[in-house]
């Protein structure tokens, strides 16, 4: 978390800095009827536009976010449904089962992720905005992605394939939403391998670069972390 700013008052971690945003979202959009920027509630937090960027890649995303702490709470509960789990396969395929659980045939969840394109609702799952609101779900997990070898670029990538898999699932769930070990099961054969492929990759990267420096015994660390 970046300790300056914030008007004097810091956040005591991520998850603070998140709902004090949050929250003024949720009083300008109150006062007014105009879009919220992202330049708005940073001067009214007293920090930089590219603290709140850290948090929230854009104001459409700091709205679904709102949206989503408003119903139901389910920011809070899925936040603690996945408190302790460690694993990146377990974090994603929970995370997605759980949160498909929650949404599906509820209304109020639903319209969370409606937005408007020239007067049309649509499900913005495959947008940009969805991919950014993913990134602001997955840092939330209590798994140490650059520990396990996701640089930015990669976690992107992980993110586009979530929202991808989710956006499917969601629009047709067919039988998988009655039987709970079935979603896990089919998430997980989506998601797995991505996650082992990135494991392997570095593993053979950590090879590469052991046999240029002194053979395999300078990577037996990095293949047991992996």
């Amino acid at each position: 978390m970046r300790r300056h700013g914030w008007a004097g008052n810091i956040p005591a971690s991520d998850d603070e800095a998140m709902s004090r945003i949050l929250d003024v979202v949720d009083s300008l959009a109150a006062q007014r009827a105009t879009a919220i920027s992202v330049t708005d509630v940073a001067r009214s937090l007293g920090v930089s536009r590219q603290t709140v960027y850290r948090y929230f890649p854009g104001s459409e995303a700091m709205m679904a976010a709102s949206r989503m702490r408003s119903a139901d709470g389910f920011l809070e509960r899925l936040h603690e449904h996945m408190r302790g789990l460690h694993d990146p396969v377990a974090a994603l395929v929970e995370g997605m089962a759980f949160t498909l659980e929650a949404l599906v045939g509820d209304p109020q969840l639903e319209r969370v992720f409606e937005v408007r394109v020239d007067g049309a609702a649509v499900k913005p799952f495959t947008s940009e905005v969805a991919t950014s609101f993913g990134r602001v779900l997955l840092r939330r997990y209590d798994v140490d992605w650059a520990g396990h070898g996701f640089d930015d670029a990669a976690f992107d990538d992980i993110v586009e394939l979530c929202a991808r898999t989710f956006h499917s699932l969601f629009i047709d769930p067919g039988r998988l939403l009655g039987d709970s070990a079935a979603l896990r099961r089919f998430i997980a054969e989506w998601l797995g391998p991505a996650i082992h492929y990135r494991l392997m990759t570095r593993t053979v990267a950590g090879l590469g670069a052991g046999a240029a420096t002194g053979g395999v015994d300078a990577v037996r660390g990095t293949h047991k972390t992996a």
